[in-house]
């Protein structure tokens, strides 16, 4: 029964066996989950051939009992256990989802090392082209096609966006996958902690050239990170809007490009739509919408103040009126009646 486990003595489970801290984790927890949940599946499976073999039908020998029908310690095990197990997990995936967050800034390297003073995460810039991945450098001011390259043991800030599609960046031995969308950017916080050569991939079907949708990653030491840097730099080549809206149509299977230059600009102007010459960023469109919308909310007010003033106004005056009408002058004249006499009085 265990030899065909020995097939897989070969394979790369880089899932429960990655080379980055966060990845790490994201494994540990799958190991405990898949443990606790064991905890009862195992047993459930045990008991349900153990009852079927033990009251068979040609097994004269087992208790008949055709009036039980309950037991408290029975039920405490059948609802209590699962009922902690439940608590447990719950426990865990909540404190987990937190400490996990891609958008959470790293706190360590790894379960031994924090974070050295002074260190701050390198930012690499992420577009999910047709099919293709985009790498941007804004430090070193490079970019390069279907090539991550990244120190070990440095944090690394990725912000990612799509140019079409909705898509999805992983790097199993690095961390758990993210989604990419246009007119969007999300974000990685990652640290790789072993240097070697890694597989990248989309994870989210995008169409015809989805599957050659793949790439390497380079972590390196800091030292060979520079080296790597100063060759692309020498190597020639710019990315600008006019050679990005090149890159951008739809291609499989393309060979690693990396370029010495790039347009400061390009990210941000690919994740607020407006690469084309002539475009309308998204985020000036919604900063003038914003304004608008405030000025329009403005005006409102003050014309619902006037109005009120207005109303005010003539309340005033109606009721200014109405004590004028209400009142008797002093000088009005008056009649009285006394027994059988009548006097006027001017």
């Amino acid at each position: 029964m265990l030899l065909p486990l020995l097939w897989l003595a070969g394979c790369n489970t880089v899932v429960l066996n990655p080379s980055g801290d966060i990845a790490a984790q994201q494994a540990h927890l799958v190991v405990v989950s898949t443990f606790l949940m064991l905890l009862i599946v195992v047993p459930v499976i045990f008991l349900t051939l153990l009852f079927a073999w033990r009251y068979r039908k040609n097994n004269t020998t087992a208790k008949y009992d055709p009036d039980w029908d309950h037991s408290t310690k029975l039920e405490l095990v059948i609802w209590g256990v699962p009922l902690l197990l439940i608590i447990v997990l719950g426990l865990i995936t909540w404190i987990s989802t937190h400490l996990l967050d891609p958008y959470r800034p790293l706190q360590r390297l790894d379960e031994k090392r924090p974070i050295p003073a002074g260190v701050t995460p390198m930012t690499v810039e992420v577009v999910a082209l047709d099919w293709k991945w985009l790498f941007i450098y804004p430090e070193q001011g490079i970019a390069t096609v279907n090539e991550l390259v990244t120190p070990v043991d440095r944090p690394i800030k990725f912000k990612l966006t799509a140019s079409s599609v909705m898509n999805a960046f992983y790097i199993p031995a690095m961390a758990g996958m993210i989604y990419t969308m246009p007119a969007m950017e999300t974000q990685l916080n990652a640290v790789m902690n072993k240097a070697g050569t890694y597989d990248g991939f989309s994870s989210n079907y995008s169409g015809a050239g989805f599957s050659h949708m793949r790439f390497k990653y380079h972590a390196m030491p800091q030292g060979d990170f520079d080296a790597w840097v100063a060759k692309t730099k020498a190597g020639g080549g710019e990315l600008t809007r006019a050679n990005y809206t090149q890159l951008a149509k739809p291609s499989e299977k393309d060979p690693v490009r990396r370029y010495a230059a790039v347009d400061p600009s390009l990210y941000s102007a690919i994740v607020n739509l407006c690469v084309e010459p002539g475009t309308k960023c998204m985020a000036q469109q919604m900063h003038e919408d914003q304004m608008r919308n405030a000025n329009a909310a403005a005006h409102k007010k003050a014309q619902h103040e006037a109005s009120k003033k207005r109303e005010a106004g003539e309340i005033a005056s109606v009721a200014q009126l109405g004590a004028e009408v209400c009142t008797t002058p002093a000088d009005k004249p008056t009649i009285s009646m006394k027994s059988n006499n009548a006097s006027v009085s001017n």
